[in-house]
């Protein structure tokens, strides 16, 4: 069975530089739009009483829109895992979330991380990372278009949210991946091809979705 996601070949989002997997601002985000159910209305209160905790407006309005536009990438019953499954699985869908959100952190995880575990080779390097950019960079103009020190300073982001989402050990070993039931639900129904976000065999796979 052929699990790669069909994306309309579109320009790569390359401004992913904000701070990680956003794990508590993202729970103050999601548990508020649960009880208003209105992004603008959420909005208004993040901001209004400094929910995150920023110390500048800017910041606040900076970070509340990163937040925001992951969040709007879940489905309903993936939002309501986040806010009540394990903190596993509320790291796993926030890694979803980014994946969804951004095409190129989505490619890395598909055809770099998972591929490596696929070869039994769980040993992900800056190097890794370097490869697949400047292979997209050859026919990416917004990839090639990145400063150095901002490559470098998404790089090292894409890494801290593989470990913050429990993909990554401390010292870069990919972590194979075993979803809940309620995970495999929340994502096979919305779409299987997103479980290949996550170092998953082929193998589990067809069993989990059969």
């Amino acid at each position: 069975m052929d699990y790669t996601i069909a994306m309309v070949e579109q320009p790569y989002n390359m401004s992913f530089t904000a701070g990680g997997l956003l794990y508590h601002e993202s729970l103050t985000v999601a548990a508020l739009y649960d009880s208003l159910g209105a992004w603008d209305a959420v909005h208004a209160r993040v901001i209004q009483d400094n929910l995150l905790k920023m110390r500048t407006h800017s910041a606040a309005q900076r970070i509340y829109r990163e937040v925001a536009s992951r969040l709007k990438n879940l489905t309903e019953s993936q939002k309501a895992l986040l806010l009540t499954g394990s903190h596993q699985e509320q790291g796993h869908m926030l890694w979803l979330a980014v994946c969804k959100r951004y095409r190129f952190i989505h490619d890395f995880a598909t055809d770099v991380v998972r591929e490596k575990f696929l070869r039994l080779d769980l040993a992900l390097s800056y190097d890794d990372y370097d490869t697949f950019f400047a292979n997209k960079a050859e026919w990416r103009p917004e990839v090639a278009n990145v400063a150095e020190s901002t490559r470098k300073k998404q790089r090292a982001v894409v890494f801290k949210m593989l470990r913050e989402a429990g993909l990554l050990t401390a010292d870069n070993r990919i972590v194979p991946v075993l979803l809940t039931r309620a995970e495999l639900k929340a994502i096979a129904t919305d779409d299987p091809a997103h479980l290949t976000v996550f170092p998953i065999s082929p193998t589990e796979l067809q069993e989990w979705l059969s």
